[in-house]
């Protein structure tokens, strides 16, 4: 009897569910034939959704900070600030628009098709995959989820293996609240995304890195199936002299350090000012910092951790370049067994060290100088392009030319990261940073196809489009083109003469 348990215990944990491109296949056949069922496309179901989604937040926050903590030791307020509350808002904001979202858009017609008219209808794409990130990994999971929502997809979420506790709550909660026969989580890694990705989607959506972009994009190309890349580079921080320097310097530590502790996509990656004001902004950060995180900022329970022992080597990595050695003003401090980094400032940075060459995300700030504030401009366009670029000033012309002359995803004065809270901004990248935006009415917009509609009544049949093609259409197609009204009534007058 004894042997016999022990036996079925060995059975039962042998029993492994694979998911290999059979069972991809498989799983978006039934989501496009559910989805062919038109369900997701009306507004009650989209409203539904977006009411779970509100409930399962209330009934699980406690179990996602828990989450979040395993995998991040992420603080509770920057989770339920950067992750609970942002994803409520999109719920809520979504709520009160859809309908406007969702109605047909008038559009004006011409002299060419009169009598018309004509409108822009959106619709649903189909069936879409969104492939999260670790590093926020609810809202980066959710918030696309959202958009393929309330633009009536069905949808597979595949969530970061990196962040596992997050995953696998995810997994959970999506089905017991969400309509299983249209949105579905799959939970895995490498081979599990591989084998999503061997399928035909309408959409993909991206969030991570330019080496796995680059690997989504080439399987979408496949397909011909459009994709929406948020990635990140090298955001940059320009300091003015002419600031009020604690608010400056309490904001550009709330985006680095007060953010998943420097591994964020709009996370300041290095700071520009000039030589002679460096000390005094170096002196404000350590200043800052301190009052912030204390005198032991690796015992602070104000910092997440760094994700992974990879990750972690990376970064140290980084700080051991033989480039940089002596470059540390301030913190440096490590801890291996629980993958703890300081918050880092390094000064007079070389340009062409690893560090000023990779994207950093995590705690280290390094810090270049400049002769004069405007040469920072140049510099940050001679590198890819970044998901976003921060401005410290009080000149309104410097400002103006920071607009206009630094190409970035978007652009914040006088802050750092909060732009993305805003719904009526698109948040997205350009060139190496990513393509295409969504949040708000773009994360609608993302997951839509903008149908072109033009009416027409049997009325009004110009012989003008059919043969013979004799001078005066010839001549009546030159006014109509030109758009002088007494050169169409010279013409028609000519074809009447016929």
């Amino acid at each position: 009897m004894g042997s016999e348990v022990e036996t079925n215990e060995e059975m039962k944990k042998e029993v492994v569910v694979v998911f290999d491109v059979e069972a991809a296949s498989a799983l978006v056949k039934e989501l496009r034939g559910n989805f062919a069922s038109g369900k997701t496309r009306s507004y009650e179901w989209r409203v539904s959704q977006l009411k779970s989604v509100l409930k399962m937040l209330d009934d699980h926050e406690t179990e996602i900070v828990s989450a979040l903590r395993d995998d991040l030791s992420k603080p509770e307020l920057e989770t339920i600030i950067y992750e609970i509350a942002m994803i409520k808002n999109s719920c809520k904001s979504a709520l009160k628009q859809l309908k406007h979202w969702m109605a047909p858009e008038k559009a004006k017609t011409s002299m060419m098709t009169f009598p018309s008219s004509a409108e822009i209808v959106s619709e649903p794409l189909g069936v879409v995959l969104i492939i999260s990130a670790w590093n926020y990994p609810i809202l980066l999971s959710l918030d696309p989820v959202i958009g393929a929502i309330v633009a009536g997809n069905a949808v597979v979420l595949k969530p970061s293996e990196l962040a596992p506790a997050t995953s696998s709550l995810l997994a959970k909660v999506v089905g017991d609240y969400l309509d299983s026969s249209s949105i579905r989580v799959v939970e895995g890694a490498a081979s599990e995304t591989s084998a999503l990705l061997e399928q035909k989607w309408d959409k993909i959506f991206f969030t991570g890195g330019g080496r796995v972009a680059r690997i989504v994009m080439a399987a979408a190309a496949k397909h011909l199936t459009p994709v929406t890349l948020e990635l990140g580079g090298k955001c940059s921080v320009v300091v003015d002299s002419d600031i009020n320097l604690q608010v400056a310097t309490r904001r550009i530590i709330a985006g680095k350090w007060c953010a998943n502790n420097g591994q964020a996509c709009v996370s300041p990656d290095y700071i520009i000012t000039t030589k002679s004001y460096a000390p005094k902004l170096v002196d404000s950060l350590k200043q800052e910092l301190e009052n912030f995180f204390g005198e032991n900022p690796l015992e602070s329970k104000d910092l997440s951790r760094i994700v992974s022992s990879n990750h972690f080597t990376r970064l140290t990595k980084l700080l051991d370049d033989d480039k940089v050695s002596g470059k540390i003003v301030y913190g440096g401090g490590r801890d291996q067994t629980h993958l703890r980094i300081a918050p880092t400032l390094l000064l007079d940075v070389p340009q062409d060290s690893l560090i000023m060459n990779e994207e950093i995300f995590g705690p280290l700030l390094p810090i270049i100088t400049v002769d004069k504030v405007e040469d920072s401009f140049a510099i940050i366009n001679s590198g890819a392009k970044p998901l976003a670029a921060y401005l410290f000033t009080n000149n309104k012309k410097l400002r103006e030319r920071f607009v206009m002359t630094v190409s970035a995803g978007g652009l914040v004065v006088n802050d750092t990261t909060v732009h993305l809270a805003e719904h009526s901004l698109p948040f997205g990248g350009v060139g190496e940073s990513g393509m295409g935006g969504y949040h708000g009415k773009f994360s609608f917009d993302a997951f839509s196809h903008k149908k072109a509609v033009l009416y027409r009544s049997f009325a009004g049949d110009a012989p003008l489009r059919y043969p013979p093609y004799n001078r005066g259409k010839i001549n009546l197609l030159k006014a109509l083109m030109g758009g002088s009204l007494l050169g169409i009534i010279r013409a028609l007058l000519g074809l009447s003469k016929a």
